[in-house]
């Protein structure tokens, strides 16, 4: 994108936008930023009626043993988790080191240190949660990371995510740049890459998210078992006092396997697992059962 036409006006209410967040973060006290996005959270709720659908649906779902009135104060609850995220990845992208090394407090980093200390490269195995942006500047200032993506739709907005992810990441590589992360991994590199959103159609399974068949990628498992790279997942949490506890677990033995079924259902327990744990914090909003095995959607055509 040219500088030129990062000032185009269809990019201004971007631009305000970036403004605001800036200098949200760079004014306001973190207890402050939480108040005003658990609040902006509630608004979203109301103007992304989308957005608020798909979350409800993905939330009846999974916990369908769970009381009507509980699915709905979870559905609220995680609206102002995506209003506070929106405040950290301000805080990812200009907060300072010292914030950062403050709030976050990270668990077993020894096993990630033992898998890179083989040289063969790891996949550091995580999930789409709220806290994913800060979080992850959180790691990189420890570790060098290499960052697995997917662009946004905007231009001007996948400018600022990229060169925010940048700050404290190594670099970052596209989703669909398989070749680049297996480049990575075959260095010795550590890769960031979470693969529970729905990826119908080649390369992916149906397998058991909350009971329910959703159709995920088999890249962990294939490419494991091209590089050797050592699969540790990456797993973490907002508290309510707005830290962050970031946990990595040992690298998976075993794996992968002679089947992606049964590496597939393994990797979607332990993401499920992580997400018993905080379950407003995992980012409901996308389309996560789009695809079922009869070939029809949980979704209305809006949604």
């Amino acid at each position: 994108m040219s500088n030129s036409s990062r000032f185009h006006p269809r990019y201004w209410p971007t631009w305000i936008g970036i403004g605001l967040l800036w200098l949200s973060v760079k004014v306001l006290p973190w207890p402050v930023l939480r108040f005003v996005g658990r609040g902006l959270g509630r608004l979203l709720m109301i103007a992304v009626p989308r957005r608020r659908e798909i979350a409800r649906i993905n939330l009846d779902l999974a916990f369908a043993d769970r009381p009507a009135e509980e699915r709905a104060n979870m559905l609220r609850q995680h609206f102002e988790a995506v209003g506070i995220g929106l405040f950290e990845m301000g805080l990812g992208w200009w907060g300072s080191e010292n914030f950062l090394r403050r709030v976050g407090h990270i668990e077993g980093l020894e096993h990630l240190d033992a898998a890179v200390a083989k040289g063969k490269g790891v996949i550091l195995l995580s999930a789409h949660f709220t806290t994913l942006e800060i979080t992850g500047h959180i790691l990189g200032i420890e570790r060098p990371l290499h960052v697995l993506y997917r662009r946004n739709e905007s231009p001007l907005v996948e400018h600022f995510l990229k060169n925010g992810r940048e700050r404290h990441a190594v670099d970052t590589i596209h989703k669909d740049d398989i070749r680049g992360m297996i480049r990575h991994l075959k260095k010795g590199h550590t890769v960031w890459f979470a693969f529970d959103q729905n990826y119908g159609g080649k390369g992916s399974v149906f397998s058991p998210f909350f009971g329910v068949p959703a159709a995920t990628n088999t890249a962990t498992s294939r490419v494991s078992k091209m590089t050797s790279a050592a699969v540790v997942p990456f797993f973490a949490y907002r508290t309510a006092d707005g830290n962050y506890v970031l946990t990595i677990q040992k690298a998976l033995d075993d794996f992968p396997s002679q089947d992606e079924q049964s590496d597939t259902d393994r990797l979607n327990n332990l993401i499920e697992d992580a997400v018993r744990s905080q379950p407003t914090q995992y980012l409901w909003i996308h389309r996560r059962y789009r695809d079922t095995p009869e070939g029809l959607s949980h979704y209305s055509p809006q949604a």
